[in-house]
């Protein structure tokens, strides 16, 4: 039998891990990150450079077709997270926790396990601030990868009164910079801020060593992600102002989906109009 990991030993570059992303943060070189949900659109990502993929829960949103993610279930982001898997050779696999599947340690690590062992991730993204400090700590201390997305948290959209960019108040940008530096403390290996404005987005960059991957969270985090969807001109309706559409310019998926890598290494993305004050 030959092992997948033996097959990629001849790769011109290793499969990215956590170690890569920190090294990558430390080198000050941006991460590329993209969400995706299927296995040929995982491949086109993929062969494009991109670093991490993220099959989001926004696929309740862009592939299911509801309006918020907070329909959607663990054995949905299992079903699409193992499929996409089989498109990534390069790439690190990070997977969402989905609205209230971490409500407890417990609840939280078995959903974590059945994503990594049944998923193929290799990381969990979950969505709050302090509050997920115990739930960091406990998924951390049986060795899984977390990432601590705060910020705009998309499954709060009906506590917060929808989709709206936060941390504009000096207390809330103040809460946002000390939830990432425990969230890093309890065991966090990336934070991810989505939807803030520039300034918080460097002050939370300058608050912790983990990776910061952004979203609407201006120019100064480590990288940038986009979901998928969006990036190439395929969401209906109203996008966020920090949405780029790299089709419009390129002639294929695959050169859109590598015109996006190019921008975020060379930081010509986010342009000043994709951010926020």
């Amino acid at each position: 039998m030959v092992y997948k990991q033996l097959e990629q030993r001849g790769m011109p570059q290793p499969p990215v891990n956590v170690s890569t992303l920190r090294q990558m943060a430390a080198e000050h070189e941006p991460i590329a990150c993209l969400t995706a949900y299927d296995a040929s659109m995982a491949c086109i990502v993929d062969q494009a450079g991109t670093d991490v993929v993220l099959v989001g829960d926004s696929l309740g949103m862009v592939i299911q077709g509801h309006d918020t993610t907070v329909p959607v279930t663990v054995a949905d982001i299992i079903y699409h997270c193992r499929v996409v898997a089989r498109g990534l050779r390069r790439a690190f696999l990070m997977a969402d926790m989905p609205f209230m599947s971490y409500t407890t340690p417990v609840q939280a690590l078995d959903n974590a396990v059945r994503l990594m062992q049944e998923g193929g991730a290799m990381m969990v993204k979950l969505e709050g601030g302090s509050g997920q400090v115990g739930i960091v700590e406990h998924l951390a201390r049986h060795d899984i990868p977390v990432c601590a997305h705060i910020g705009l948290k998309p499954q709060s959209v009906h506590k917060l009164g929808g989709f709206r960019v936060q941390g504009r108040e000096q207390a809330d940008a103040r809460q946002m910079v000390d939830d990432a530096a425990a969230l890093e403390q309890a065991g966090a290996d990336i934070v991810l801020l989505e939807c803030v404005p520039t300034e918080v987005g460097r002050m939370v960059r300058d608050a912790v060593e983990v990776p910061v991957i952004g979203i609407g969270a201006g120019p100064h985090v480590d990288g940038q992600i986009l979901v998928l969807y969006d990036m190439l001109g395929i969401t209906q309706g109203r996008l966020p102002r920090f949405v780029q559409n790299f089709m419009a310019d390129a002639g294929s998926l695959g050169a859109a989906c590598e015109a996006y890598v190019r921008a975020v290494k060379s930081r010509a993305y986010p342009a000043p109009e994709h951010c926020f004050s």
